[in-house]
């Protein structure tokens, strides 16, 4: 059970240094306490006391991290079961499943097409889960052929033998092993150990599944995942759940917190339709991996926008850098437009611009990551901070005078034209979606 602010105190140097950011030992113990600050901030902490507080204030759920480079993901060190509870860490991941007689190279260049940005963030299949059918040399030519394309994988192999000489291929990558069962699980952690992965475990059901990471565990060997996936859909869900309960429950049992594999490719062989309703609904309780047939844009869509909804913390507002985005070939001769940082807006408005096919300039400022109308009404999207801005970021790079700002604030016009002189403000309309006609009917009166 996590600790209170007064336990972690106890065992601070007490000195009340500063150093940590906080103003006194208490105050840091608070934090600490509420997740806020780790506790590796206070450098005085001795090695006795770190060890104590750091085993009583880790995460009920292991964070273990996989892959390398642009390719390493961190999987678990959840907290909570719902989201409004506080918020969720580590966001799903989704991979295609493979195999050794399939025509690797064609699957991967599709899956591959989906590639896109949304509200700053890269949408793509982020692993590949490679399936052993049982030819160990076929099996390491498949594995072959998806190293160092920038994917995550995953070794799906019960075979020992077999799995050595797949990691020896692909080890440098970290891989995860996803093959340990009742059966071979010490051979599969000295294999897992040589070559430094996370190593998968799986189960007949969830005794099985429990009693053999248990088991692992008394091995010394804590780098897993567990793979919930069952006979069928509903006994995959149900253990799914039954995991992530048990783990972070009141009196968490830290056997099942580890992150988890749901393979859709298993249970759903196939079908289309039921593997992204079934992704959907383990986006949400509660893959950490989920495995799918192929990646494709019916499928991706919904699941990559479910995803970041839900895994987007609430208590930080989804912002853009502050800065000039040309659009359509906009250069320095260009109409200049403004809205606020809030990613949504921003996506919105310049959607609707590149629509338009009007060359132009879009000058985003600080606003605190919040909407047109909230922003003004808090001040940050004010007249003094919009005038601020263009004179500082925008009249040493643009030339054109008129500045176009967001219809909702048509009051701050007057006010923003007496603090730019030789600027020409105009008023958007209100929605964004008017913008097309609006600039096009602008350009064809020579206005812009």
């Amino acid at each position: 059970m996590a600790l209170k602010g007064l336990d972690i105190f106890k065992l601070t140097p007490k000195t009340n240094c500063k150093e940590c950011g906080s103003p006194t030992c208490m105050a840091f113990s608070m934090k600490v306490a509420q997740g806020a600050v780790d506790l590796s901030k206070c450098p005085h902490m001795s090695e006795e006391a770190l060890a104590t507080l750091s085993e009583a204030t880790a995460p009920p759920m292991k964070t273990i991290k996989v892959g390398t480079g642009d390719a390493e993901y961190s999987l678990g060190g959840e907290t909570v079961l719902a989201r409004h509870e506080k918020t969720f860490v580590s966001r799903p991941r989704f991979a295609v499943s493979l195999t050794a007689d399939m025509d690797i190279d064609a699957v991967m260049a599709e899956v591959k097409k989906v590639d896109y940005d949304r509200i700053g963030e890269q949408m793509h299949a982020e692993m590949v889960y490679v399936e052993y059918t049982g030819d160990s040399a076929a099996y390491v030519e498949a594995v072959k052929k998806v190293t160092g394309i920038g994917k995550t994988i995953i070794l799906g192999c019960k075979d020992v033998e077999a799995a050595k000489a797949a990691l020896e291929v692909c080890k440098a990558e970290k891989p995860i092993l996803d093959g340990a069962d009742a059966s071979n699980y010490a051979d599969m952690v000295e294999a897992a150990k040589a070559a430094g992965v996370v190593l998968g475990v799986t189960g007949a059901d969830i005794n099985e599944l429990y009693d053999t990471t248990a088991a692992i565990e008394k091995l010394g060997y804590k780098e897993l995942v567990l793979d919930t996936t069952g006979a069928d859909i509903k006994t995959t869900f149900a253990t799914t759940v039954q995991v992530r309960r048990a783990c972070l429950a009141k009196n968490p049992d830290r056997t099942c917190g580890y992150p988890s594999i749901v393979n859709l490719s298993k249970i759903a062989p196939n079908d289309e339709p039921m593997q992204i309703a079934l992704a959907s609904m383990f986006v949400l309780k509660y893959g950490s991996i989920i495995v799918m047939d192929t990646m494709n844009y019916a499928r991706a869509l919904p699941l990559y926008g479910l995803r970041q909804n839900v895994y987007t913390d609430p208590q930080k507002p989804m912002k853009v850098e502050p800065g000039i985005y040309p659009l359509n070939g906009g250069d320095e001769n260009s109409v200049v437009l403004t809205t606020v940082d809030f990613a949504l807006t921003y996506f919105v408005v310049s959607g609707e611009l590149e629509r338009s096919g009007v060359p132009c300039n879009l000058a985003i400022s600080d606003a605190g990551g919040l909407s047109v109308l909230t922003s003004w009404a808090a001040g940050k999207f004010s007249s003094t901070s919009i005038s601020k801005f263009i004179i500082e970021n925008v009249e040493p790079k643009i030339k054109c005078r008129k500045l176009i700002i967001p219809g909702k604030v048509a009051v701050l016009k007057g006010d923003v034209e007496a603090k730019l002189p030789g600027w020409e403000v105009i008023v958007a309309p209100n929605e964004a979606v008017q913008l097309v006609k609006f600039l096009k009917d602008m350009q064809a009166a020579g206005e812009i």
